[in-house]
């Protein structure tokens, strides 16, 4: 999917391209390519003369491969954002190519992005654009309105997991811990583990890109200022994730902590009862002996005593354990 945006009375407005012909017919600002096809690929190379590199996509490359600038003078930006809304959170890789000196381009340039599936920054920011006036002049602030919105979106992200785990510390701290809601509440401090550190890592990718985006000399003193700030906005959600590292812990070594307890539980009543029992099981042993003269051969009641002494022997550990308090 090819769609483009155009600068209009300070307003971002989306088109989706269907041929090389509507091409010409705008000036964008930025050209977004959506799990491209070859095609799409060729009108991009045909009208904007610009190759999008083979390996663009790819997870496995070099780390200081994601951030360099080009001979001609285009910036290649490669950046993972955050996908949290699914059951799965996960990332997704943008590449993204801000070509400001070809002369068809007029003085604002154009920046290219392309990844493999929609992204809810990007929506974000469309969203924005189209209300709010004056919000975007230029490529290079399209790329930092991305990486805003992200940071935003991280700590909306952040927010929701305060709120699960809010959850979680009601069931976890209310004191009636079974082992089914131990499970799932491992099972939901794990899922939110794994999400806060998706938005560290997400975080520390956001922080790279920016610094790259100030060490290139190519923002004004407005927009420098504004990476600075998004700076500043990532660096407050680091002490938010870090809380929640923590947090986390405690509420994983309490559920651990209830789990063994359960198990304790029953283990006790396993140790009770073999106390209990011990007396009885001596009794017969002696009973069973093969003595000369038993005493249940001339007396009648030589067994009834027995059973009834065996009896005795269990429950007065019984009455002693529950009288201590260990029954409870």
């Amino acid at each position: 999917m090819l769609n483009i945006f155009t600068l209009a009375n300070g307003r971002l407005f989306q088109e989706e391209i269907e041929s090389l012909e509507e091409l010409s017919r705008f000036q964008p600002v930025w050209v977004d390519l959506e799990s491209p096809t070859p095609e799409e690929k060729r009108w991009v190379k045909q009208y904007y003369d610009l190759s999008i590199p083979e390996d663009a996509m790819d997870e496995d490359i070099e780390e200081s491969a994601r951030f360099y600038e080009e001979d001609n003078g285009d910036l290649h930006i490669r950046s993972d954002f955050l996908i949290a809304g699914d059951d799965e959170p996960r990332t997704v890789r943008v590449a993204f190519i801000l070509n400001l000196l070809n002369a068809s381009l007029k003085s604002h340039g154009v920046l290219f992005s392309i990844h493999d599936e929609d992204v809810p920054v990007f929506r974000l920011l469309r969203l924005r654009a189209r209300r709010a006036p004056g919000l975007i002049e230029d490529a290079k602030e399209v790329l930092l309105k991305l990486f805003d919105a992200d940071a935003e979106y991280s700590a909306d992200t952040l927010e929701g997991i305060y709120d699960e785990l809010e959850k979680v510390s009601k069931q976890v701290l209310s004191g009636e811990v079974t082992d089914t809601l131990a499970g799932e509440v491992l099972a939901a401090i794990a899922q939110q583990e794994d999400l806060n550190g998706r938005i560290r890592r997400n975080m520390m990718d956001t922080r790279r890109a920016v610094s790259f985006m100030m060490r290139s000399r190519m923002l004004s003193s407005g927009q420098f200022e504004e990476a600075r700030q998004i700076l500043r906005d990532i660096e407050s959600l680091d002490s938010h994730t870090a809380f929640l590292f923590d947090k986390i812990n405690f509420l994983m070594d309490a559920t651990v902590g209830f789990i063994n307890i359960n198990q304790n539980k029953i283990i006790k009543i396993f140790s009770v009862a073999s106390v209990a029992l011990l007396p009885p099981t001596l009794i017969a042993s002696i009973y069973g002996m093969n003595f000369r003269f038993m005493p249940e051969i001339d007396w009648q009641g030589g067994y009834p005593f027995a059973l009834g002494l065996m009896l005795a022997s269990a429950l007065i550990p019984m009455w002693y354990f529950r009288r201590r308090g260990w029954l409870r």
